[in-house]
Order: C-alpha cells, then sequence, then structure tokens
C-alpha cells in the first residue's frame, strides 16, 4: 500500500478512536438506539440528494447498510450505554480484523501471509489481556454484544469489498439511508414512544455534537475512506490499521472522560501494536536485496 494511502488509514483510525468517546457521551444524554438512528439519518441526508446512487447492486447497499447500521453500531451504542467504557469498546471492536480476514479467507479466497497470521495471533493475545477481567458479572453482557458488534463490522468490510470498485462516498451515503427506520423503531420499543419524544424535544449541545461528529467525520469521511482501502487493496492488508483504533480511544477517553488504563490494559495494548507491526511491516522487514 503506497504511503499516502497508509496515513489515509491512520487519519480514519484516529477519527474511529476518538468516536467512542463522543459515544459515550451522546448516550449519556441520548436514547442508545435514538442516537444511533439520528447519526445515520445525519449522514444520509441531506447528502442523498446531491451524491448519485452508486453503480452497484442494490443488495450491496442494503446489506451494508444493514450489519453496519443496524447490526454493528445498534449492539455497540447499546453497549456502551449499558456500561461499556469508552477504551475498553475501542479495544474490543478491533476483533473485526480477524473477522474480516477470515471471512475474505471463507467466501473470497483471500489467504493472509504467515506474517499476518502471526501478527493476527499476538494481537488477539493482547485482546485477550485486556478483555479477561472483564468477562465476570454483569460486565459479561456489554462485552459480548461488543465482540457481536466487531463481527457485524467483519460481514460490513466484506460487502463493501463485494460491492466492487464504485464511488464510496456514495456507496457510504446511501446505505446510511438502511439504519435511521429500523434503529428508531427498535427504540420506540425499548425505550417507550414517551422517552423518545422527551428525547427528542430536549435536544441539547452536547446530543447535536455528538451526532453532527458520528454523521460525518466518523460516519461520511471515514467509512467512505475505509471502503475505497478495503476496494482496491487485499482485506488482511488494510485492516490491521484499525489495530491502532484503540490508541486514539484510550488515550481520548482518559482525557476527556477520565478513564483509568488498568496496568494490564497498557501491557495488552502494547501486544496489540506490536501485532499491527508484524501485519504490515513484517514481509518489507525480511526483504533481501536481488542480485546486483
Amino acid at each position: 500500500m503506497p504511503l499516502g494511502h497508509c496515513l489515509l488509514a491512520l487519519f480514519v483510525t484516529v477519527i474511529w478512536g476518538l468516536s467512542f468517546v463522543v459515544i459515550k457521551i451522546g448516550v449519556g444524554a441520548t436514547p442508545p438506539l435514538l442516537l444511533a438512528a439520528l447519526r445515520f439519518a445525519f449522514a444520509a441526508l441531506p447528502a442523498v440528494f446531491f451524491i448519485p446512487r452508486p453503480k452497484t447492486g442494490w443488495r450491496y447497499i442494503l446489506g451494508y447498510g444493514f450489519f453496519l447500521g443496524i447490526v454493528q453500531f445498534g449492539l455497540l451504542f447499546a453497549a456502551i450505554a449499558l456500561g461499556m467504557p469508552a477504551s475498553l469498546a475501542s479495544l474490543i471492536m478491533q476483533a473485526q480484523v480477524f473477522f474480516t480476514i477470515l471471512f475474505a479467507a471463507l467466501l473470497m479466497g483471500e489467504r493472509p501471509s504467515p506474517y499476518q497470521i502471526v501478527g493476527g495471533i499476538i494481537a488477539f493475545l493482547g485482546l485477550g489481556l485486556i478483555a479477561w477481567p472483564r468477562l465476570a458479572g454483569s460486565e459479561a453482557v456489554p462485552f459480548l454484544m461488543t465482540v457481536a458488534a466487531s463481527a457485524a463490522w467483519g460481514v460490513a468490510n466484506i460487502v463493501s469489498k463485494r460491492a466492487g470498485r464504485v464511488d464510496m462516498l456514495g456507496f457510504v451515503v446511501w446505505a446510511s439511508l438502511i439504519p435511521p427506520i429500523p434503529l428508531l423503531g427498535l427504540s420506540l420499543w425499548l425505550d417507550g414512544p414517551a422517552q423518545v419524544a422527551a428525547a427528542l424535544s430536549h435536544l441539547d449541545l452536547k446530543a447535536l455534537a455528538s451526532v453532527a461528529y458520528l454523521a460525518y467525520p466518523t460516519t461520511v469521511f471515514a467509512f467512505a475512506v475505509w471502503a475505497y482501502l478495503l476496494s482496491r487493496y487485499p482485506a488482511a492488508t488494510v485492516t490491521p490499521f484499525a489495530l491502532l483504533v484503540p490508541v486514539a480511544g484510550i488515550a481520548g477517553a482518559s482525557v476527556i472522560l477520565d478513564e483509568a488504563m488498568a496496568p494490564i490494559e497498557a501491557v495488552g495494548g502494547a501486544v496489540i501494536i506490536l501485532g499491527l507491526a508484524i501485519n504490515v511491516f513484517g514481509p518489507h522487514l525480511v526483504q533481501r536485496p536481488g542480485p546486483a
């Protein structure tokens, strides 16, 4: 992958890392599924009236909107509202790397290199170090919801690859039309019409700022860039960059939310970065120059 595209991938990971902090702030003021519905409604409108529909089948647009918007973010927002720390959520969501590589191998015939396999195993051990203390009691439910959300992200990545080389900005914007109504319906069912109506009628600056950040930099820009990269490079090359998301997530949660990071989380984060380095740079480090 060229340096420019590597920098783009890194920029996306910073945006996504900070989005976990924004979600934590947003669900403190707005029911989680309603917040997710507003996120995608703002991402789709009014952009959908100015950006042409991508030249791909409706099944890909529907599939991407379903797995990314309804399943992934419905579960993630709900898990954070149930008490999942923003820093830990940003770490657990990186299991999508392994889900994406697995699904790409099973469904698209993409075979990861030995370096990517070793790097993935090491990064998984880092995630395990961080997650293990959280697997007991009431913390298990939001943890498992977050893991399921990461699997849905992996499926969404495969759908975007199946869509082919299309206008990825248009793809993300049009796919954002799918989640709002189902998410609003789920919020009405789970939270009740009275709570949803009260939340909509009392949207404060904090809630509106959360929706704006989640709709535009996080959804329209970041997912369009991510889908663009996935359409041009193997999943095993692109997705390991997402392992840097927790770096921004943990730093942002520490500074903005005052979430403390335990020593084991610091060790696990270092192991994850090691796994990323092996995934991305391993093959280049062992290259030998050809004959003179």
